[in-house]
């Protein structure tokens, strides 16, 4: 029968050692000085626990340590005896695990394991290091796995399953559990581990490196003290995908990674950390298989000289600030590298506090903060040999090479944005032959802001030296999955109201002001502060709050529109709770009064988050707009209510803080959308990494295409004497754009031309233009027309048009049952940023085709005529394109509204006419349908389906939904999402 000794327990004990019947019978005898010889598996030595000459008391094997004392410090070889010197110390620090607890006992023995302690055995008894173990000539140390190893401490006696041994110290406990039993699981191992083993024989632990829990379907590790949740797996092995479905190949893979000699001396040399948390307490950390592999590949590449760069992608809250300091470490330490000077480059001044205080925390020696640029430059002007934490910006204004030396490396962190602009370029100008690898959670693969291209190198798969994804961090339990729940406010526009009001309030103002004052006044900002949307959104926040996210234990934070909007929520938010309930975190500036309350010093900000992260404390929500949505770690935090529309990285990053992982209760991260841009969140986490390469490779045929345009934009200024500054020289320059279509023209160019520029740089290609490009940037920003178009009516008005907006916006319902929402901000942009005349005529036709129906109502008479002194206005050239269509969308708006309003006649057959005329819109000659048939089919499915009131369920949308699909599937218009929309939309009203 199958159990846990004849089957978990001995398939890694063969897997370690080699099979029992191909070790011969004395090899226990034979001295154990090479590694890998006599030995099978994976590099270890099996030796019978009766076969291993200590008592059940020791810990240490001390026979054979002493022979390794001797065997690798020839100060001791000289004279045997100082080897019982160091056993004594040795004994002292296991016997002091007592009373100075386990981890400041590991954390002195991991310092002589690691060499870093000396004795005074040289001439003139002068201090030499001390070696337990050879980490530089593995075939130095004896390696023995061994079964059942048994310790007695006092009363208590425990028995770990497999022990592996290096030169008789006992650095890896392995607990193994039955395969056959559903209710046990690695974790029974890692609690008996964790809450029984070093609890009560502590001194087992003294030298342990990490430990290891299985049960042969999962593998899982950790070091001491470390909660059982946050025990890893190790999957480096991924090439076999398969393995996974075979449990036992699954533990297989995981063993032959992490277990092999070379791999566990690795981590205790380099991946070991002991740093002190919040509470002051000392902890141990060791890497998560990601920060190994990234690691090693950095420090390869490093060794190799070739390619200079390379991209770490690793997701959101997957531990890259320890990565760093990982990284930092080996490399510094590396023999090979010649002492180097490691920079580690951020790009914001809290990402810096975050990064620094991981570096700090962990004791790391060596280290140097260039605050500014004059210390940057002074310590890499003075060849300054260490850990070096600086900003991207204090490149900014270095001129010229810095420091040429090759073993100058540097950790990019968040590498995108501001890395791949003009300071990435300087950086690179500064530092020639310097290692640049950039760390990132979220990258950016537009053609304007490239991250693959700044710092993937050709050489790697898909751009990466190492990715660590989405699914493999939520996979690993790394980071929680994201839940996102859509809660949208329908805001309705009270429009004669303010139409009403609006007249009387501008009676002396033109068409035109008065349009444009409108305008500016009904932008989202203002919609989005209006008092009643402010106190229903609010009402929703602390009802969702305090039903699911509270009793669990958690906390949440508020993402608001602007500054403005944080002080709206926290005074609405005092009327429901406690005012210590929630705070307001955000930056604040001298001479704003209306903030200063909320003003803070980095140490009171600091200690009112430790104040967030403390589950005791009353502090439930924190309320920010731009502070706190990068690099803040809370894992208490749970939920997070988005009022504020973000987009790409700073969205991923943002979404990210409610991702960690915090106790077993906290399965998920919550995203409660407010704003619908779930539609930006799917596209933040989707990387086509075949279009990364793409834009990679386009990259020579941009280069090429630069000078060309660089010559079209500045042949717009023939003549000009481009040296002379001031307001001479901008004179010359404006003349030669003396009407508004040479201006146009130039404007098209140098489009481009800032395309290029923005796609190539961080190339330093570009500084042979880079006087040029300044130039002809200041000239386009002066020449640009201004955006605010009635800014002194605005000044003078803008107030009471809000207060008035306010009075007449009325929120109908917050919908929390919604499947989807897409709100996609990016497509109207571009639509209005860049109006396709063809598109502007289309809408035009079909807003006056709609208009016409309803001839003989007032109402839409009067908008009728609006559509007609619009077009006028755009014909005369009064309006631009982009004024023109977003006047027209608010005319199309308002005629919607409109028909909402007007009683219905035969309601059942305008439904009918109503789709007809939207079909008759989108046939052309290229689409083969009966619209008589499509509009017949819709409507007899859509009345099989419907019942009275089905619009206010979500079972009838849904059902009606399903049916118009259906309808649509049979002429292959299905995929129309538009059309689906509009006929929805239409069916909705009509039926």
């Amino acid at each position: 029968m199958f159990c846990e000794s004849n089957t978990v327990e001995a398939y890694l004990y063969d897997l370690l050692s080699g099979p029992a019947k191909s070790i011969p019978s004395n090899a226990a005898k034979e001295p154990l000085t090479e590694y890998g010889r006599a030995s099978k598996g994976l590099g270890w030595r099996r030796v019978a626990n009766a076969d291993i000459p200590r008592q059940p008391q020791e810990v240490l094997v001390e026979p054979w340590l002493r022979e390794a004392l001797i065997r690798l410090n020839p100060e001791i070889a000289a004279q045997p005896d100082r080897a019982d010197e160091v056993l004594y110390k040795l004994r002292a620090i296991i016997l002091s695990v007592r009373s100075d607890g386990l981890i400041r006992a590991n954390e002195e023995m991991t310092a002589w394991l690691r060499g870093e302690r000396s004795m005074p055995f040289g001439h003139n008894n002068q201090h030499v290091p001390v070696r337990l173990i050879d980490l530089d000539n593995l075939d130095q140390n004896q390696y023995v796995a061994t079964q059942q190893f048994t310790y007695r401490a006092g009363s208590a006696e425990r028995r770990a399953d497999l022990m592996l041994l290096i030169n008789g110290l006992p650095l890896v406990l392995i607990e193994a559990k039955t395969p056959t039993r559903s209710a046990v699981s690695w974790v029974d191992g890692a609690v008996q581990v964790h809450d029984d083993y070093e609890k009560f024989v502590p001194e087992l632990f003294v030298c342990n490196v990490f430990s290891v829990a299985t049960e042969g379907k999962a593998y899982h590790y950790g070091s001491l003290g470390l909660p059982i949740k946050d025990w890893g797996p190790w999957n480096l092995d991924e090439e076999n995908g398969d393995a996974r479905h075979h449990p036992l190949k699954t533990l297989q893979l995981a063993a032959e990674s992490m277990l092999r000699p070379h791999v566990v001396l690795d981590i205790l040399a380099s991946f070991t950390l002991f740093a002190t948390d919040k509470k002051k307490r000392r902890i141990k950390i060791i890497c998560r298989y990601q920060q190994y592999e990234a690691t090693n590949k950095i420090v390869e590449r490093v060794l190799a000289g070739y390619p200079k760069k390379g991209l770490i992608w690793h997701f959101q809250g997957s531990g890259k600030s320890l990565l760093m300091v990982f990284a930092a470490q080996k490399l510094r330490l590396h023999p090979h590298l010649k002492n180097p000077t490691v920079l580690i480059v951020v790009d914001r001044i809290d990402l810096d506090t975050q990064i620094t205080g991981t570096f700090t925390s962990a004791d790391i020696p060596n280290l140097e903060k260039a605050e500014t640029r004059d210390k940057l430059q002074q310590l890499l002007a003075q060849d300054v040999r260490k850990i070096i934490i600086t900003t991207i910006f204090k490149f900014g204004e270095a001129d010229g090479t810095l420091n040429p030396r090759s073993n100058i490396i540097a950790l990019v962190d968040e590498a995108h944005r501001t890395q791949e602009g003009d300071l990435g370029r300087k950086m690179r100008d500064a530092l020639p032959n310097a290692f640049l690898f950039g760390l990132t959670g979220t990258p950016i693969n537009r053609i304007d802001r490239n991250t693959f291209y700044a710092f993937g190198a050709e050489e790697d798969d898909k751009g990466y030296l190492s990715r660590y994804g989405f699914e493999e961090s939520i996979r690993d339990g790394a980071t929680l999955k994201l839940h996102f729940e859509p809660r949208l406010l329908e805001l309705h526009i009270d429009k004669p109201a303010i139409d009403a009001a609006f007249k009387e309030m501008t009676g002396a103002l033109s068409d035109l002001d008065r349009d444009n004052l409108g305008k500016t006044a009904a932008k989202m900002a203002v919609l989005v502060k209006t008092p009643e949307r402010i106190r229903r959104v609010t009402e929703d926040i602390v009802q969702h709050f305090q039903s699911k996210v509270e009793p669990n234990g958690f906390k949440g934070q508020i993402v608001a529109f602007d500054r403005e909007s944080c002080l709206l929520y926290k005074q609405a938010l005092d009327k429901l709770l406690p005012p210590e309930a929630s705070e307001v975190v955000m930056t604040v500036n001298g001479n704003e009064t209306e903030y200063k309350p909320f003003a803070r010093s980095k140490d009171e900000e600091e200690r009112l988050l430790d104040r967030f992260r403390d589950p005791n404390d009353p502090l439930k929500l924190l309320i920010v707009t731009a502070k706190l949505l990068t690099g803040f770690d809370a894992p208490i935090l749970q939920v997070m209510y988005l009022d504020k529309p973000l987009r790409d990285h700073t969205l991923l990053q943002a979404i990210c803080r409610v991702n960690r992982t915090f106790s077993e209760l906290k399965t998920h991260g919550l995203i409660v959308d407010y704003l619908g841009i779930f539609d930006d969140v799917a596209k933040a986490l989707e990387f086509d990494d075949k279009s990364m390469l793409a834009v990679v490779s386009n990259i020579q045929e941009l280069k090429d295409k630069f000078p060309e345009t660089m010559q079209k934009c500045l042949a717009f200024f023939a003549g000009v004497d481009r040296t002379i500054e001031g307001y001479e020289g901008l004179i010359a320059a404006q003349q030669c754009l003396p009407n508004n279509e040479v201006r146009d023209n130039f404007a098209a160019e140098y489009s481009l031309l800032g395309k290029l520029w923005e796609a190539i740089s961080p190339d330093t290609f570009l500084g042979q233009y880079e006087k040029d490009y300044k130039w002809l940037s200041q000239v386009y920003q002066s020449v640009q027309p201004s955006s605010g178009h009635g800014k002194l009516i605005w000044h003078s008005l803008g107030a009471k048009t809000i207060e008035l907006i306010h009075q007449n916006v009325h929120v109908d319902a917050v919908r929390d049952d919604l499947d989807t929402l897409v709100l996609d901000a990016d497509l109207l942009e571009a639509v209005l940023s860049n109006p396709d005349p063809k598109k502007v005529k289309q809408i035009e036709i079909k807003v006056a085709r709609r208009l016409r129906n309803h001839l003989g109502n007032p109402k839409f008479k009067e908008l009728s005529e609006r559509l007609d002194a619009l077009r006028d206005r755009f014909e005369n050239g009064v309006l631009n394109s982009v004024e023109f269509l977003k006047q027209l969308l608010q005319i199309a708006k308002e005629v919607l509204q409109a028909e909402k309003e007007t009683p219905p006649e035969e309601e059942e057959d305008r439904g009918k006419s109503a789709l007809t005329e939207l079909f008759n819109e989108v046939k052309t000659a290229d689409t083969p349908i009966i619209v008589e048939r499509v509009v017949a089919d819709i409507d007899e499915i859509v009345r099989l389906v419907r019942f009275p009131g089905w619009q206010n369920t979500l079972a009838g949308e849904r059902e009606v939904k399903k049916a118009l699909r259906k309808s649509l599937f049979k002429y292959k218009l299905h995929a129309d999402e538009e059309l689906f929309e509009k006929a929805y939309s239409y069916i909705r009203q009509y039926y």
